[in-house]
């Protein structure tokens, strides 16, 4: 598909394809059951699974690396950002800096690894009396050559701090757009973190994400020509667009300097929209460390094995935090928000 608007439309895979200056998106999606006394679902819920490495969808959920609590125990980064979208469930951080922190639906955590951090990202079921779905992006945006060494910092962006847009289109259809990052018309999101290439708005960094009602139309602005624009059509029924009808489940890169009018189809309509003025950089990668050469991939595995890049503060490869504990967020200078 080549047209005006649309400039390829792609299945989605596990994870996301993303465009410069993005890395990658990945998608979780797991009704978790009900959760027992260590917050982790029954240990005979685990039977047949591959425990350390439970990737695959199985009764409606994975364990991903957790051994007791689905998550992903302490690992390192360097070299980019990771941007958290909650939309249903809890995820509990910590961090080699001593930071950590619990958001919930409508938070979103933006981290900037830069010269190395570990962290961890639990997803405790809180609830023993009710089942416990979990619903979250994990968004990597890279970082400059020249902010790849900056000091790693974490900002909590928490829901009632995003702005929500909705707009009602002239048959009454109602579309939602929370703005996570950017601007959109004249609605401005939070400020990410300070070294992040979404915090210049030359970059051109957006992201938002769209819920549309059955039937509804709404009209996505253009943007400027220089940046990159992906919207991720990932659950609904089908959705036109310039004409196209696009099934669910799908990518489509679009043209950004041109407005773009979404038809949504017959069931509730969920997107995810990437934005940004690319890079333009080389990019090595080898698991959590994205540099600029294969060299300095190898000094990031040598800094890794030399200082752990912090250590490990806490008592758990899989910490958590207590049962009855709320939202919140501390940071490495001492500094906490509760919500």
């Amino acid at each position: 598909m080549n047209n005006n608007k649309i400039l390829q439309i792609k299945p989605l895979g596990f994870p996301w394809e993303t465009q410069d200056p993005f890395l990658f998106c990945a998608y979780h999606r797991d009704e978790y059951p009900k959760g027992n006394e260590k917050m982790g679902p029954e240990t005979s819920e685990l039977r047949g699974r591959h425990i350390g490495q439970d990737f695959v969808i199985k009764d409606g959920w994975r364990m991903y690396h957790g051994q007791k609590v689905p998550g992903f125990p302490y690992h390192p980064h360097r070299g980019f950002e990771t941007i958290t979208i909650n939309k249903e469930g809890i995820v509990d951080h910590s961090d080699s800096l001593g930071a950590a922190g619990r958001f919930g639906e409508g938070d979103v955590q933006w981290m900037t690894a830069g010269k190395g951090v570990q962290h961890s990202e639990m997803f405790p079921l809180i609830h023993q009396d009710k089942e416990n779905p979990l619903e979250i992006f994990q968004v990597w945006l890279n970082l400059p050559k020249a902010s790849k060494f900056v000091e790693p910092h974490f900002r909590m962006l928490w829901e009632d701090m995003i702005p929500l847009v909705k707009e009602t289109d002239s048959n009454g259809k109602l579309t939602e757009i929370n703005v996570i990052a950017g601007k959109l018309k004249d609605i401005q999101a939070p400020a990410p973190t300070p070294d992040s290439w979404a915090a210049n708005p030359e970059n051109g960094v957006s992201v938002l994400t769209i819920k549309m009602e059955a039937g509804a139309t709404w009209t996505l602005p253009a943007a400027n020509k220089e940046v990159n624009r992906s919207l991720y059509f990932y659950r609904g029924d089908s959705i036109k667009i310039d004409g196209q009808s696009i099934s669910y489940n799908h990518l489509i890169h679009l043209n950004p300097g041109e407005a773009v009018e979404l038809i949504n189809g017959s069931a509730e309509g969920y997107l995810l929209m990437l934005q940004g003025k690319p890079i333009n950089e080389p990019v090595a990668q080898y698991g959590p460390f994205v540099m600029n050469t294969q060299e300095e991939i190898q000094e990031a595995f040598a800094d890794y094995r030399r200082t752990q890049f912090g250590g490990w503060p806490w008592p758990m490869q899989e910490q958590i935090h207590d049962r009855e504990k709320g939202r919140f967020a501390l940071h490495a200078d001492g500094r906490e928000e509760i919500k």
